[in-house]
């Protein structure tokens, strides 16, 4: 299956527990994982997200252009949270959810990949490297980067948090 960048809006109520209670974040998230299991919900409804296994090379590129926020790994721990898959989860306060919505909207998916060719992603070992090694394009990359983005801004909208782990 591989490794997944997923994501959990969660209202500032549910957000202020979660971060005070991993235990029930983690079961908040698979409740809103069931609910949306067979659903097809726009990305502004959606709770649940992940951007697949193109998390690396997201993480990659928006390093590469300076991006003011950390929307791949998250940017604060949970304190006290157990791994969920690959490491503890981790969040964007709907401080930072609102500064990552800015930010997506002044940064354009084709900046992400300009002059990025899938053979530089490969000789960077950027997971999964076998995509890149094939010479795939890198336009997945940038309709993962463009769902996220409309994922972020309904977050902002609503004023969420955001959970966000590798699983």
């Amino acid at each position: 299956m591989g490794m997944i960048g997923e994501y959990a809006r969660l209202t500032p109520a549910e957000f202020e527990r979660a971060v005070g209670d991993p235990d029930w974040a983690y079961r908040r998230v698979q409740e809103l994982t069931e609910q949306e299991w067979d659903e097809k919900l726009p990305w502004d409804r959606a709770r649940r997200f992940d951007t697949d296994k193109m998390w690396h090379a997201l993480d990659f590129l928006l390093r590469r252009i300076g991006f003011p926020v950390d929307i791949v790994f998250g940017e604060e721990e949970i304190p006290g949270a157990e791994e969920w898959s690959y490491g503890p989860p981790r969040c964007l306060t709907p401080a930072q959810v609102r500064a990552a919505a800015d930010a997506v909207d002044a940064t354009p998916s084709a900046r992400l990949t300009e002059g990025v060719t899938p053979a530089e992603l490969a000789e960077a070992d950027i997971y999964p490297t076998v995509v890149w090694e094939r010479g795939e394009p890198v336009d997945e990359v940038t309709a993962h980067y463009e769902a996220l983005a409309v994922f972020l801004r309904a977050a902002a909208r609503d004023g969420d948090g955001v959970l966000v782990w590798i699983s």
